[in-house]
């Protein structure tokens, strides 16, 4: 459940991609192997990280349909604030979002965005040992649910309380919203 208003990542913010297998009714993880898109559903991560850099304090996540220079922009322009300072590997389409994302290396993503890796390590573990892997029609919620929990982990209270208060400022939800939100809009 997303916090409506909630405040776009600020400071020093890396924002990598990568993808996720995907998960069929008939076979429990199904994906293609090396660079191709079949079977697998991609995903967009940004870290905020905390003065200095030496770790996260807030993160995004969200699905999208390509790496295309329109897909990465919109999602940097929807959770990055303007005067953010994003940066990113030298992937093609980065270049001419706002904010312009600053390129960190040639070399491998993981050396250079090692927050960004982790955390998207992390969303992988979780799935396959959490819901023994996603599948497409539910991703943007799994995703919502890994950001809640991540951003809220350092307080042990502040989950319960932050989701109490999102619930208590919508409207009444039908049952059918609830196990299909994608339909009842």
């Amino acid at each position: 459940m997303l916090a409506p208003g909630r405040s776009p990542l600020t400071g020093l913010v890396k924002v990598d991609e990568t993808e996720i297998a995907c998960r069929s009714k008939n076979d429990p993880v199904k994906g293609g192997r090396g660079r191709r898109h079949q079977g697998k559903m991609l995903v967009v991560g940004a870290v905020e990280l905390a003065d200095g850099g030496l770790g996260p304090r807030r993160i995004r996540l969200s699905r999208v349909a390509d790496y295309s220079a329109a897909s990465l922009h919109a999602f940097l322009a929807t959770n990055l604030a303007l005067r953010a300072t994003a940066k990113t590997d030298g992937w093609s389409g980065y270049p001419g979002a706002a904010p312009e994302p600053h390129v960190v290396g040639k070399m491998a993503a993981h050396i250079v965005l090692p927050w960004v890796h982790r955390i998207l390590a992390s969303l992988k573990v979780w799935a396959v040992g959490v819901y023994h892997g996603l599948r497409r029609q539910h991703l943007q919620s799994y995703l919502d649910e890994f950001v809640f929990r991540f951003n809220r982990r350092r307080t042990r209270h502040a989950p319960f309380r932050s989701l109490l208060a999102i619930a208590a400022a919508q409207p009444p939800r039908p049952y059918k919203m609830l196990i299909s939100p994608e339909a009842a809009v």
